[in-house]
């Protein structure tokens, strides 16, 4: 198929080929990350990890050889394969450009650690939500979901050296955030931009879509506010890597003080939800808007400023 007929694809079909390209080839990399396990630890250690029997010893070692063959390297290869071949438009489809104002990565750098607050006020109501009574046994299964997604990841970021710290400082901060961005601000985000004709709406839907991914329901606003975040920075800007820049800030500085906390380094638990006033929720959104506004003005070229 040329490359013309790949990009005059309706934007809907694009999304069902690129999801069913990615739910292919996660599928096969949990096979593949599977055998490994199996190779190195024996099958008993695949069937403890499917009923999550975390007590055995080699348990983490194979959740981290999971994740990264059967989610993280096949996100990052789905995308690639669909930007590059299929529908050949990896600029536009990837958002690959360095050419845009460093200052907007300070900017970015600010807006990530002022919205903490926000964060948390959107954590709080999440957790207050409660669906009707006839849903009771869908929320009894989101919030055993939630706890089994909860376990895994103190499993996983559990940080006894700086060598572990920096590790996962690696995969957890840089390599998730990498992956993930070009999978939805790179090309979903494009594709409802296309589909929609709006490129606000197409930010919210996918980081509504972004934060469904993560299967943490309870979890869900705090996320979206976060996609929304990132979807802004990459449709002003032009450029996926602000947004690789501000998820990294975010997932990095969790693992930082996962570490610290747990080494008894600092007092804040990085759990604790109620750690700021409604003082600081109003400075938080109202920084946070001007930060915006300014990181908008920059990126648009109304102020003249040199790029990288």
């Amino acid at each position: 198929m040329s490359t013309n007929a790949n990009k005059q694809q309706h934007p809907s079909l694009q999304f069902l080929v690129f999801i069913a390209l990615t739910i292919g080839i996660i599928g096969a990399g949990y096979l593949i990350g599977a055998a490994i396990v199996m190779g190195l630890y024996g099958v008993n250690t695949v069937m403890d990890l499917a009923q999550l029997n975390l007590a055995n010893p080699n348990a983490v070692t194979s959740l981290w050889i999971l994740q990264i063959v059967s989610t993280t390297i096949p996100i990052i290869a789905s995308s690639l394969i669909f930007a590059y071949w299929i529908v050949r438009d990896p600029q536009e489809y990837l958002k690959q450009s360095f050419k845009f104002p460093g200052l907007l990565l300070v900017i970015v750098f600010c807006v990530m650690l002022i919205s903490s607050p926000l964060i948390e006020l959107l954590s709080n109501i999440n957790q207050k939500m409660v669906l009707p009574h006839f849903l009771d046994g869908l929320q009894r299964w989101m919030r055993q979901a939630e706890d089994q997604a909860q376990k895994l990841t103190a499993v996983l970021l559990q940080m006894k050296t700086i060598s572990s710290m920096l590790f996962k400082l690696l995969v957890v901060g840089l390599l998730t955030a990498i992956v993930e961005e070009f999978m939805f601000r790179g090309i979903i985000q494009t594709i409802f931009i296309k589909w929609t004709k709006n490129p606000y709406v197409a930010i919210w839907i996918t980081a509504a879509l972004f934060s469904a991914f993560h299967m943490e329901f309870f979890g869900f606003l705090p996320r979206m506010l976060l996609g929304v975040l990132f979807g802004y920075f990459v449709a002003w800007s032009g450029s996926i890597w602000t947004s690789v820049w501000a998820h990294f800030i975010n997932n990095g500085t969790a693992v930082i003080v996962t570490y610290l906390y747990q080494n008894k380094l600092i007092k804040v638990n990085p759990d604790d939800q109620h750690i700021f006033n409604y003082g600081s929720y109003i400075f938080s959104l109202i920084i946070v808007l001007f930060l915006l506004y300014l990181y908008r003005t920059i990126a648009m070229g109304k102020v003249k400023m040199p790029v990288l």
